[in-house]
């Protein structure tokens, strides 16, 4: 099974990845646990170039999708089949449907860019896809009591507004896949609210 988390900045999807991390080693299986982009050492040093602030020119947003990219083909290839074909439940933070909602709904780049890259590179696709979302201004005072904000974290309201737009516009498309989860209730309802999705599809 492949589960990928996915929302904006500040929606508890790491608290969210945990409960479901834990109740899958209570019920004796084993679990993969990654995130997008990073999961190998090599993606994990593409992260740290795209989160960083302090780059001496601005990234094109073309340069961020090839790198987001160029992170996910490694992330495939070292860790995510691998588990997969080792039976391993695999929980991702973030996967595909970032890239969509980021760099084609939030920086405006086409989709038809995203479309071929996932046909050339992207071998897997989630089993179930939690969207949590929340309003982006509930989710950014969370994401600044965190501390410090990346590259994206600084990104205007407008900006994650769109990606919100985005990531709904993909759960009205793939409702059987893409489930909806009301990020503004407490962790425990979350929770509760994906395990009864899990426990249908398992």
């Amino acid at each position: 099974m492949f589960i990928s988390f996915e929302g904006t900045e500040g929606v508890g999807k790491t608290t969210l990845i945990r409960k479901i991390h834990q109740y899958f080693e209570q019920q004796g299986k084993q679990v993969q646990l990654t995130r997008e982009p990073g999961g190998t050492p090599l993606a994990e040093q593409i992260r740290s170039l795209l989160l960083a602030v302090n780059h001496e020119e601005q990234m094109s947003h073309d340069t961020e999708l090839l790198l987001i990219y160029a992170a996910r083909a490694q992330h495939l290839q070292q860790v995510i089949v691998p588990a997969l074909e080792a039976g391993k439940i695999v929980l991702s933070d973030r996967f595909t449907d970032a890239s969509f909602a980021y760099q084609c709904a939030g920086r405006g780049l086409s989709q038809k860019k995203l479309q071929l890259l996932n046909q050339t590179f992207v071998s897997h696709m989630p089993n179930i896809t939690f969207w949590l979302d929340a309003p982006i201004e509930l989710g950014m005072t969370r994401a600044r009591e965190r501390g410090a904000l990346d590259r994206f974290e600084q990104e205007k309201l407008s900006f994650f507004t769109k990606v919100r737009t985005g990531y709904e516009s993909l759960w009205q498309a793939e409702p059987e896949r893409i489930k909806r989860l009301d990020a503004t209730q407490n962790a425990e309802l979350v929770f509760e609210d994906a395990l009864n999705y899990v426990k249908q599809l398992a």
